[in-house]
This record gives C-alpha cells, structure tokens and sequence, in this order.
C-alpha cells in the first residue's frame, strides 16, 4: 500500500465517522417536545421519545440527561428502522415498591432490537432493598415474580457499554434469545445480602460476550442457562457473591445444549462459590453440558473455588437418589491460583448416570485459609486428566 493511501485512510474513516455522527438524529426527553424533568416521573416521556426514535428512517439518539428521574417501566419494542442509542447519561430510579410496577417481573425491558447500543455512563437503579425482604425465589419455586432490572430479549447485534445496573428487585440482567451482544465496561452493583440478584443470566443466546466489566452483587455474577453458546466472558472482577456458575441445568423440561462456553482473566474476591458447574438430580429430560472452559482465574477468599456439582439440590427440591441427566465433556480448568475459604477446594462430583468425560485440571495452585481441616479435594465419577496439580488437589478422594 501506497504512503499517500496509508495516510488518506484513517482520514477518511474519522471523516465518515463524523458523517454518522452528524446523520445521528438526537431525541432528548428533556426537550420541550417530551417535557421530562430531572426528580420527577418521565415514563410518559421517555416511551414517546422511543417511539420517534425507533421509527427514525436515519441513526438516532435517545438521551436521558445528568439528573435522576423517576421511571415506572415500559417495554421498549422493535424493530426499529435504523440503528438505535439509548444513552442513559443520568439516574433512572425504578419504584422501590414492586407493586407499582407495570410489569411484576420486568422493569425496563428491550425487545426484537437489531443494533441497539445502550452506553452514557449512567445507572438504572432499580431499589429493590425492599423487595429482597420479600423474594424467597432461592427457596421456593413457586415463588411471585419479582421485577428484573433490564430485560434483553431477541437482540442482536448490540452493545451496553460504561453503564450500571444498580440494586435491582431480582436478576438485574436478564439476556434471551439474542445474537451478538456485547457488554463492555458494563457494572453491577448490589450488596451481598441482595436476595437472587444474579448480575447477568443469559439463556438461549448465542455470540455474548462479556468483557473489562465488574459485577458485586448477592448471587451469581454471570449464571448460564439452558442454550447458551459461544460465550465469552473476559476480564471481569466478580464479588461479592456467588461466582460465576454454567447451571443450574437439569432442572425443567426440552433444556438446549450449553457448549463453547470461556470464561478467562476473571478475579473473584470473597464469593460464595469460584467457578462452577450445577446440575438438578432427577432431571425431567436429558441434556449436555460441553467445551466448558475456565482459564488464568484468580480467587481471592473463595468457598469452593473449583466445582462440578450434579447433585445440586438447593432447600431439598428435588429427589438426590435418582442421577442428573445431564451430560458433561469436554471441561478443563486451567491456571487457577488463589486461596480457598473452604478445605475442599476441588471437588468434581458428577452423574453415576451419565460420568464426566474430558475433564481437564492444570496448573492449579490454591491455599487453604482456614483452620477446619487440610487443603483437600474430591472427585466422583470422573477421571480428569491432571497436570501440574498438588496431590492435595489432584482428586484426594474419588470414585
């Protein structure tokens, strides 16, 4: 390539970015068009401002200013007719009393959206100090609905990137049926004691990635359900909470396949679990589980910093003596360092049904911070193929 063309190039790229940019039509709630007002309900004006937004034959920009505002809930529905912004640049705070909710399970939700980018630096703060008294979810599986923070449904080719999600009722993301979406710079934040709130459950989707992002919430920081495929989780700070779980799987009828999953470069600190793997004895149907991989994972204060566990059976919901059905190859956990807060800081305990196949452990190095016992591990229908692993933490006990 020519000099003269190497320059003319980033030239011509900065100017048809700034093309875009200038193509970009604005829609601000603020406007005296939608008449929203910082410290007072906007749900009117932002669900109008959407509407003109989504049906912009050109790029546009949904801006909700610095400020807080007071929002009910709404269901933002496509397709729209061009690539779409939702720039959150303020606060925008859900009713702390459930009830006043449109929607009983759902806050904010975005539905059947192509290129939707959700950015702006701002929070969606959903107030759900009070609803975590109430939620028994963990315990009762026929609990109510309780509102989830923001709903992703049947997206694709998107980003949310520098934007929080805080203190949400129930899951604070819930991700389903969507392609290609990446989060990036992406921030949970919700005290451990926070019942349920898993930070992102993804179910159904293929292509996510989730990348340079810090989750503190009180349950699982990334939890992945039936259908997941090609995720990839990059460099993402977890705790508190419960660690980043593939499951529960097992537990409901017709579950998909879960396969290429990576999750590497991660750092939890003072969670309730490390990286897992949780699968329902007793399934209703059969299952799979595979090309699972942990690697370069740092614990800091982990309980069970490395889990198979096919005998998930939470509040004694299910029946322990019949053998999950789910399938699991293909695993491996690969540099994983760090200390445990737990004596049992492997333990691999799989299907008598349906064995583990193709589990890999390597170069794990994991120290005991506690006085209950020595560093141990256990493995149980599974032969891993182990290296560069202390004997300790080499499958101590197995069968």
């Amino acid at each position: 390539m020519g000099l003269k063309l190497k320059n003319v190039l980033p030239v011509f790229v900065f100017l048809l970015l700034a093309s875009t940019a200038k193509a970009q039509t604005v829609f601000d709630v603020t406007s005296a068009k939608y008449g929203g007002k910082p410290n007072s309900d906007i749900t009117q004006a932002l669900s109008k401002a959407w509407t003109d937004a989504c049906a912009s034959t050109s790029p546009s920009k949904l801006v909700v200013p610095k400020g807080t505002f007071k929002f009910l809930g709404t269901t933002f529905k496509g397709p729209c007719k061009a690539p779409i912004a939702f720039q959150l640049q303020g606060i925008l705070q859900a009713p702390a009393d459930g009830n006043q909710l449109p929607k009983k399970d759902t806050w904010i939700s975005f539905d059947h959206i192509d290129r939707l980018t959700i950015s702006g630096g701002g929070t969606f703060d959903g107030q759900g100090a009070i609803s975590w008294k109430e939620n028994d979810c963990h315990k009762n599986k026929n609990c109510k609905s309780i509102a989830i923070n923001l709903r992703l449904n049947f997206i694709t080719n998107s980003r949310i990137e520098y934007i929080t999600t805080k203190d949400s009722k129930n899951f604070h993301v819930n991700v389903l049926g969507c392609t290609n979406v990446a989060f990036h710079h992406f921030t949970v934040s919700a005290p451990k004691e926070s019942i349920n709130t898993d930070g992102i459950h993804i179910g159904r989707s293929t292509g996510i990635s989730i990348i340079d992002s810090t989750i503190k919430t009180g349950d699982d920081c990334i939890s992945i359900g039936d259908g997941t495929k090609n995720l990839n989780v990059t460099n993402v700070t977890c705790g508190p909470g419960h660690g980043i779980s593939i499951g529960s799987l097992g537990r409901y009828q017709k579950e998909e396949p879960v396969s290429g999953i990576t999750i590497k470069n991660c750092t939890l600190t003072d969670t309730q679990n490390g990286v897992r793997i949780k699968t329902w004895p007793a399934s209703p149907s059969a299952g799979t589980a595979s090309d699972i991989h942990f690697e370069d994972i740092i614990m800091v204060n982990v309980g069970n910093p490395i889990l198979i566990d096919q005998e998930y059976c939470p509040w004694n919901q299910c029946t322990l003596k019949v053998p999950s059905k789910v399938k699991i190859s293909n695993v491996s956990f690969k540099n994983i360092k760090g200390t445990s807060t737990t004596p049992l800081a492997v333990k691999l305990v799989c299907s008598k049904g349906l064995p583990c196949e193709k589990v890999e452990l390597s170069d794990i190095d994991l120290k005991y911070t506690g006085n209950q016992g020595p560093l141990t591990s256990k493995c149980t229908n599974v032969k891993p193929t182990i290296t560069r692993v202390t004997k300790p933490l080499a499958c101590a006990t197995s069968a």
